[in-house]
């Protein structure tokens, strides 16, 4: 059966074809009649040639009608295969977590690990759990790991409604989620937690038995040490405000319990993955190395394939052989149709190393063009780019530096952005002028949100600076690329003034656009909660919160 995605434009095909059919014809014998006009052997040849041609068309017409509106026929069988592991991973959210005895706490370094262990197990089916007082499935078994990355980036202990620490609830929450796939392939709960269980622990090895039971394999990635330790409180951009209290105003001190971890592992015949290892993810990596991946096949019937290009390639064959029986000037209009376009043939050397991946190539060809151009502000903003890009900071910073005095306002941003990049990366990598490199990168986003004061990724760029400051380096956001080199033509020649300080008309202020770099992180985890439809609520006299 026929179905159309628009009926109506099926109905108008007809009137379109027609319509287009009677502009062509009435063209062609506008054309005979002035070509009657100059000689009787002129109208002879315009009759006889392009007899077909308005036929050609108002039937081409018709037919892109007919595809534009959708056509649909024919059912097809799609069948796509996973192979995989089924694996949850749930991550303990309590406050405990928030203890800074691992870098840059126990629950970061959780959430780096996690992110790793996202990457590396690409192709299987990964679902992710929270707990504290109680648990919390964010994300169903999926091969979507960019959907999980997206709620780890969000996570911290408001996430969770009710406080404390409760691994019973983990792990029964990591049963419901496996227990339901299919047991083709081998089912594995990796869970990241300090083991300081505010529950009885009779509850959490019932759990633990269950996982035995079911077949189901049990990881615990152990986080924090054994000595006790304060958990402090910060605000919202990192600074410290005091320390996690109880109800009598004392200051708390959590431990890594392995005394927990060991009982709860040895019921579920499970494995600890040890909080001194360095690369906890690599561990669980080689540990489900050794499981069972199994292929699942699925199929489904599509019906009503889309069948749009069946008219168009009926209506290009008219009109192609209408062209090819033609003389002149059809021929010429269809071999300057296949003829490459002109700016593909004019690309510099220093564009097409560009293209082909060779930075360091495309910054040699750049800085050559400047010697003939030594005034051409774009020059050196594409010769800084390719340099930064080589990893060449000295020529990039230079070069960049002249193209930041630009006149022109566009290049002028993109010099200022690359230098803040720069500034950047250099902090990650010299860790003794850190301070230094971090107050070059701050000036340079400041001096370039001053241009764009909505560009979200020099704000994105400015706020990672911040964060930086205060955490220490500990962040693991990476800045946002530099832009590619700029074809155009620089806006500082010869002869021209020096560049005057550009001013922020009609943006923000300095102190508004600070206020809202502040406040990006905040609102879009502020926005990802409220998708989760839960707020944390006060804890009842007596309960532990953390």
């Amino acid at each position: 059966m026929i179905t159309f995605d628009a009926p109506i434009v099926v109905a108008l095909a007809p009137l379109v074809g027609g319509a287009v059919w009677a502009a062509a014809a009435w063209a062609r014998r506008a054309r005979v009649r002035r070509a009657a006009a100059w000689s009787e052997a002129t109208a002879r040849v315009a009759r006889t040639s392009g007899r077909f041609a308005s036929v050609a068309v108002g039937l081409a017409a018709a037919l892109a009608a007919v595809a534009l509106s959708g056509p649909r026929w024919g059912e097809e069988r799609i069948v796509t295969e996973t192979r995989g592991l089924n694996l949850v991973l749930a991550i303990d959210i309590s406050r405990s977590m928030l203890a800074e005895d691992a870098k840059p706490s126990r629950l970061g370094r959780a959430l780096r690990e996690a992110r790793r262990l996202v990457q590396d197990l690409d192709g299987d089916r990964l679902g992710l759990s929270v707990f504290a007082g109680t648990s919390y499935i964010l994300s169903p078994l999926s091969v979507d790991g960019s959907a999980l990355t997206l709620y780890l980036d969000a996570l911290d202990p408001d996430v969770a409604s009710e406080g404390g620490t409760s691994l019973a609830p983990g792990l029964a929450q990591g049963i419901d989620l496996l227990h339901a796939s299919p047991e083709i392939a081998d089912r594995v709960l990796v869970l990241f937690t300090d083991g300081e269980a505010h529950d009885s622990l009779e509850k959490s090895l019932q759990e633990a038995r269950r996982l035995n039971g079911l077949g189901i394999h049990l990881i615990l990635v152990a986080e924090g040490s054994r000595q006790p330790v304060k958990i402090p409180v910060r605000d919202d951009r990192g600074g410290f405000v005091s320390w996690q209290q109880d109800e009598t105003g004392a200051p708390i001190e959590t431990t890594r319990r392995d005394d927990v971890l060991g009982v709860v592992a040895d019921a579920a015949q499970g494995t600890i993955v040890a909080a001194e290892l360095p690369d906890q993810a690599g561990a669980v990596r080689d540990l489900v190395a050794s499981y069972k991946r199994a292929t699942a096949t699925e199929s489904r019937t599509q019906h009503g394939r889309p069948r749009a290009w069946i008219p168009l390639l009926l209506a290009a064959l008219v009109l192609s052989t209408q062209t090819l029986t033609r003389r002149t000037a059809a021929l010429i209009a269809l071999a300057l149709c296949c003829a490459p376009p002109l700016s593909a043939q004019r690309r510099s050397a220093a564009e097409k190393a560009w293209d082909q991946g060779n930075v360091r190539g495309a910054a040699d060809a750049y800085l050559a063009d400047l010697k003939a151009h030594e005034d051409d502000d774009t020059a050196w903003y594409n010769a800084g780019t390719a340099a930064l890009a080589a990893g060449d900071p000295t020529l990039a910073r230079a070069s960049l530096s002249r193209a930041a005095a630009s006149l022109d306002p566009e290049l002028r941003f993109r010099a200022l952005y690359n230098l803040g990049l720069l500034a950047l990366l250099a902090a990650r990598v010299d860790t003794a002028s850190r301070e230094a490199h971090l107050a070059d990168a701050e000036r340079a986003y400041r001096e370039a949100l001053l241009l764009k004061p909505h560009h979200i990724r020099a704000k994105w760029n400015l706020e990672l600076v911040n964060r930086m400051r205060s955490s220490g380096g500990g962040q693991s956001n990476k800045p946002n690329p530099p832009p590619p080199p700029s074809p155009g033509k620089g806006g500082g020649g010869a002869g021209q003034p020096p560049p005057q300080p550009p001013r922020a008309q009609g943006g923000l202020s300095e102190d508004q656009a600070d206020q809202v770099l502040r406040s990006i992180g905040q609102e879009e985890l502020r926005t990802r909660r409220d998708r989760t439809g839960r707020t944390r609520r006060a804890a009842a006299a007596g309960v532990k919160d953390w």
